[in-house]
Parts: structure tokens; C-alpha cells; sequence
């Protein structure tokens, strides 16, 4: 038989080789794959009276006596590295993207001081994410005496999990302070959204038992990969009181259950019944969620979403992926805005100006389906009317979208919608 292939790998036993190997990819990712209920709910009271309800669905409880303090763009990041150096016990740190720069830096600099001052400092990456902070960031944390660790490592043994990423973004200094929210450690993240090289950002500083919380969240994935369990005051001191604000932390993500922060976001949808706003940067929501913005709709819910237009995405692909579903959503009564000058990097949903969503998870597949997140829901109304004038400081540089308008646009945009949309979906 003539070969086909080079090196004299002919054209049966090849296609014997690539069948298996097909066979091999579609059995772990049999195994893998995180299946993905289509979530439904009988409407019933108002969230506020349901947080319990919408705590238990997401495998959470309800944590009173909290204290919240929003923190906006690269002011952020001036907080976080004044409380990391006034650490006196330990410090938790995980991130998803981190690039080599002056923000990476100065983070590297902030733990590294803690960790040489006897203090216990852990710092937990995505391998994916993370891959570009840099060889000389890792060197001098480890050998300041930090303990680092990489979520999914591309080694053999994580075939079956190389897509699930990390993408959590949090912090737990002395196990009294928690940070969580969507910033990430590149230098895009500083500066104020002022132009398309600085981005806008929302995370939120806790004091109060929910801190224990987020620290159970950082102990899931550090135990995984590493092993090792961690106890005593150092890290689980006894917490009393910081506030009158409830909260609960969405972040496990059970096997043959759809993940905590897919339940908490349809959840909210369904029971509103004034408003839900939201600001994300990667809204391609599934029909399920698009049928239950139009019920919400149908209830007299103003339904409005912020995100980034093409132009201020720093993934356009993405924003093209989402534009395929806008038709449907407009038709819905869904209101939509888009953003042209910088990438908004916020992940916020409020619901009835009392109850928030704040965290990692953006509003697609990959975070409600794939990866490791973390979204705290917050039952308070100042904080909800925080976050709400963030999302009015941005819509008069918005363009909303309209129906009529949108049904117009050209081919090529509608070619590239549904192309990027496909794509999405297969990745």
C-alpha cells in the first residue's frame, strides 16, 4: 500500500490511531464534563425574604454581621497591598490572570515582605491564567519563603482537567479581612477606566463571619492541589460581629449538579420583581436565562445589562458571541448597553435594589459551567445602591442597543456573531 503519511504510517493504521485517539478525547471528556441541568423555579416571595432559600440551593447558609466596603478600579489595589503588609499572621492569595509588570511587582514585593517577616503567606494561581507573571515573580516569592501553588499545571495527569480553571480572585489576610471580586494582577487594572489601557474593576473588602467563608473557598482548591489542611487562629480565628449586613458565598461545584454560582445567578433572575441590573464583561447567556429575563420582563422587571462594546472588549470575539443572542433578549424587553472605551471588568447583578451578586463569575458558559468561582450574595440596600451608581456613571457613554437598529446591521457582523457564537460554544 502507497503511504499517505510521512514516515510510512499508512492510511489504514492511521485511521486506526487518529479513531482511538478520538474515541480517547471523547471518553474524557465523558468523564469530565460537568453535567449542566436546565434550572427552572416556581416564582414565589421576594428575594429579600428567600435569602435563606437562595443560600441553601447553593450549598451555602447565610452568615449575618458582616461589613462591606466597595472598592473601585485601581484605588483597589492601594487598599489591598496596605492590609497585606499590615498582615500579622498570614496571608491567602488566588488569582486567575497574572502577567509580569509593575502591578505584578508590586504584589510580588507586598507578599514577599510578609513571607520573609516570619509571617505564613500562600499564594494560589491558575497555571493557564498565570503563565505569563513571569519566572523572576515565582523565584522571589519562593524563595522569600512563600508557599506557591498552580491550579491545573499542563502535566500528563491533568489531561482530564486542563479546561477547568481557577478563576477566582480573592484574598484572606489573618483570616479576620477577606477581598474578593473580579480584579486581576496586570497593569491594565490600574488607573481609574480612564481610557482604553486602564480598566474598570469592582471587588468588595469584608469584615465579619463571612470571612470564614471565603476562606473555606481558598482551603477547597489549596487542599486539592497541594494537600495541605491548615487550622487554628492563624487562619480560622473565632470571628465576632463587624457589621449588620447578610451575606452568602456561592462557590462549590458539585458533580452531577449544576455549579453553586449558576443556581445563585438564575435563581436571583426568577425572583425579582422590581429590577435586575448587571454589569459584566462576557454576557452570552444560555435560553434558559434568556427565557427567564423575559418572564422577569413579563413581571414589570426592569431588566438592563451593562458590558463592554468590540471596541472596549479586550476579547471582541467574545462580545461578538454574545451579539448573536441580543435580537432575542431585545425582543424579550431586555435593555442593552454597551460601552466603547475601556473594558468593564465588573461581575454585578442587583436585584430589587437590596440584594447583590459580586465576584468572579462572568455571565457564560465557562463560569457557570466550567470553571472554579466565587460570587457573594449580599443582602443590604446601601450596598446594592453602590453598585447601582456605578452602573449609572457608565450608561451616558453608553450606546444602547435597539431592536430595530440591531435587526439592520450588516452581514459580516451578523456572519461573525454567529461564527464567534459556535465557537464558543464548542470551546
Amino acid at each position: 500500500m502507497t503511504d499517505f503519511f510521512p514516515g510510512g504510517l499508512s492510511f489504514v493504521p492511521a485511521l486506526v490511531f487518529f479513531g482511538v485517539a478520538a474515541l480517547l478525547v471523547i471518553v474524557i471528556w465523558s468523564i469530565r464534563r460537568h453535567r449542566s441541568p436546565k434550572l427552572r423555579i416556581e416564582g414565589g416571595s421576594s428575594i429579600a425574604e428567600l435569602i435563606p432559600s437562595l443560600a441553601g440551593l447553593t450549598l451555602s447558609t447565610t452568615v449575618v454581621g458582616n461589613s462591606v466596603e466597595v472598592l473601585e478600579n485601581g484605588a483597589f489595589f492601594e487598599v489591598l497591598l496596605r492590609r497585606i503588609g499590615a498582615a500579622q499572621k498570614s496571608v491567602h492569595f488566588e488569582t486567575f490572570l497574572w502577567k509580569e509588570g509593575v502591578l505584578g511587582q508590586r504584589v510580588a514585593d507586598a507578599l514577599s515582605e510578609r513571607a520573609r517577616a516570619g509571617k505564613i503567606v500562600r499564594v494560589l494561581l491558575d497555571a493557564t491564567g498565570s503563565r505569563r507573571m513571569g519566572e523572576a515573580a515565582c523565584r522571589q516569592l519562593v524563595e522569600a519563603g512563600c508557599k506557591l501553588a498552580f491550579f491545573h499545571e499542563k502535566k500528563f495527569r491533568n489531561i482530564g482537567v486542563l479546561n477547568d480553571r481557577d478563576h477566582r480572585k480573592l484574598v484572606v489576610i489573618d483570616g479576620r479581612e477577606a477581598f474578593v471580586g473580579g480584579h486581576c494582577i496586570v497593569d491594565s487594572w490600574l488607573g481609574d477606566a480612564q481610557d482604553h489601557e486602564h480598566y474598570g474593576d469592582l471587588s468588595v473588602r469584608l469584615h465579619g463571619p463571612i470571612v470564614h467563608s471565603v476562606q473555606a473557598a481558598f482551603s477547597e482548591n489549596w487542599g486539592g492541589q497541594t494537600g495541605e489542611l491548615f487550622v487554628g487562629d492563624a487562619v480560622f480565628p473565632h470571628l465576632a460581629a463587624a457589621g449588620n449586613v447578610t451575606i452568602h458565598a456561592a462557590y462549590a461545584k458539585p458533580e452531577g449538579s449544576a455549579p453553586a454560582v449558576k443556581i445563585l445567578h438564575h435563581t436571583a433572575i426568577c425572583l425579582a420583581r422590581k429590577r435586575i441590573w448587571i454589569q459584566n464583561p462576557y454576557f452570552i447567556p444560555k435560553p434558559e436565562a434568556i427565557d427567564a429575563f423575559g418572564e422577569a420582563v413579563k413581571r414589570g422587571v426592569d431588566v438592563r445589562v451593562l458590558m463592554p462594546s468590540t471596541s472596549g472588549s479586550d476579547n471582541p470575539m467574545v462580545q461578538h458571541a454574545g451579539h448573536r443572542n441580543f435580537e432575542k433578549l431585545l425582543r424579550c424587553g431586555v435593555r442593552l448597553f454597551e460601552y466603547p472605551h475601556t473594558l468593564l471588568h465588573q461581575k454585578v447583578m442587583t436585584v430589587d435594589g437590596v440584594w447583590s451578586a459580586i465576584g468572579s463569575s462572568n455571565f457564560d458558559d465557562r463560569s457557570f459551567d466550567t470553571n472554579d468561582e466565587i460570587t457573594l450574595g449580599i443582602l443590604d440596600a446601601a450596598v446594592a445602591q453602590r453598585l447601582d451608581a456605578v452602573f449609572e456613571k457608565y450608561t451616558p457613554k453608553c450606546k444602547e442597543i435597539k431592536l430595530e437598529a440591531w435587526k439592520k446591521r450588516g452581514l459580516w457582523h451578523k456572519l461573525k456573531d454567529n461564527a464567534f457564537y459556535l465557537l464558543h460554544a464548542i470551546l
